[in-house]
């Protein structure tokens, strides 16, 4: 399955970047990012059907990384081929992209810039196939 995200406002060079470029280098899986700048341009359609689309929201579900791994093991052994990751920009998503999302996640009640929650996905999505491939590593506290 592609993990595609697709995020607001361009990360250029800095620490965010090199943390989602470090996370990106260990995921076994299809991996895409797509920016988008902060106000305007359109969230491509799907490359592969059928997808799925998670919204990173403050109003969203708050997961386990268990949780989002298995979500994510579904979607896959369902035939999802490409799932869709929204990061919207400071002001967040409108309500068309809240309502036409298929999942709606947050990263605690805590409000976190655009650049840091983009590296923070990069990493549960890490966490997240990992689990699935049943690595060692993973833990939850």
């Amino acid at each position: 399955m592609l993990l595609h995200i697709i995020a607001r406002g361009k990360i250029g060079r800095s620490p965010e970047a090199e943390l989602v470029d470090r996370y990106a280098k260990r995921i076994s899986w299809g991996w895409k990012v797509t920016e988008l700048p902060d106000r305007g341009g359109q969230i491509p359609p799907p490359a592969q059907s059928p997808s799925r689309t998670v919204a990173m929201d403050e109003r969203g579900k708050q997961l386990t990384s268990s949780e989002f791994a298995a979500i994510l093991g579904r979607w896959r052994d369902d035939g999802v081929r490409e799932t869709r990751f929204l990061i919207g920009a400071a002001d967040g998503h409108d309500d068309s992209s809240r309502d036409s999302a298929d999942l709606l996640i947050a990263f605690g009640k805590a409000t976190w810039p655009h650049m840091l929650a983009r590296a923070m996905l990069a990493e549960q999505l890490w966490r997240a196939t990992s689990i699935l491939a049943g690595h060692p590593y993973h833990r939850e506290g």
